[in-house]
């Protein structure tokens, strides 16, 4: 296909996505309240958030809305990504299409599960345990929900590293040799993530890197279970 039919073909992939997030945020503030509910469920009972500002607590609606749309519609948006970018690479493989949009939708439900029931609930208690009479926690509403959903995407998206080793092994630019023998290396970058995507407090840094070593090795299974499972001639 010519350069130009691709980007025609990217545009038309990204205008259905879009059409298709905002269709689902629509729907989705007549359930905001639920939403936020849901949300704030993860912090201790006592803690009581506010807003600062008259148009504050309509926006976060708003903000939850597109939140919630795009989340409603991640299998639809990852069907879309992977269609356009699976069959271009893998011309013979376009049947990897279907499963590869479950493991996609899979891993990011368990990630930002990971996330909602264990890392958010501790890391708020480690966080909000620093109070003393003379020094008390007031959060925004704003503030609180965007820690919360910076750490649900930020487990969702980081949970997919098996889905991309085993792309990638597809493609034969990763093999298990170089995930083995970069070992060290790939525990350093893991730590300089858990810092960059998190926080800025050690307790949730280790909350994350704990989970990417684990599917690091994930990764390194999957890449040496393609492997095996490709014919001799393609290897």
């Amino acid at each position: 296909m010519p350069f130009l039919d691709h980007l025609e073909e990217l545009r038309g992939t990204i205008l259905r996505c879009l059409i298709a997030v905002v269709v689902a945020s629509v729907v989705s503030y007549f359930f905001s309240e639920q939403v936020v509910t849901f949300l704030r469920r993860p912090a201790p009972a006592d803690l009581q958030l506010i807003y600062l500002s008259p148009t504050e607590g309509f926006m976060i609606y708003i903000k939850v809305a597109l939140f919630t749309g795009l989340v409603v519609v991640l299998p639809y948006v990852a069907y879309e990504f992977w269609r356009f970018i699976v069959p271009g690479l893998l011309e013979r493989e376009k049947k990897l299409v279907l499963p590869i949009v479950f493991f996609t939708v899979v891993c990011f439900v368990f990630g930002a599960a990971f996330g909602y029931l264990l890392v958010i609930p501790f890391g708020l208690q480690f966080l909000l345990g620093f109070q003393t009479d003379f020094l008390t926690a007031n959060l925004t509403i704003g503030k609180y929900l965007g820690f919360v959903v910076t750490l649900l995407l930020v487990f969702g998206v980081v949970f997919e590293l098996p889905v991309l080793a085993f792309l990638l092994s597809k493609l034969g630019i990763l093999t298990p040799q170089f995930l083995r023998n970069k070992w060290r290396y790939g525990v350093v970058i893991i730590f300089i993530l858990a810092a960059v995507l998190t926080p800025p407090d050690v307790f949730t840094q280790l909350m994350l890197a704990g989970p990417l070593l684990l599917l690091y090795q994930i990764s390194i299974w999957v890449s040496a279970a393609v492997y095996r499972a490709k014919p001799k001639n393609d290897e």
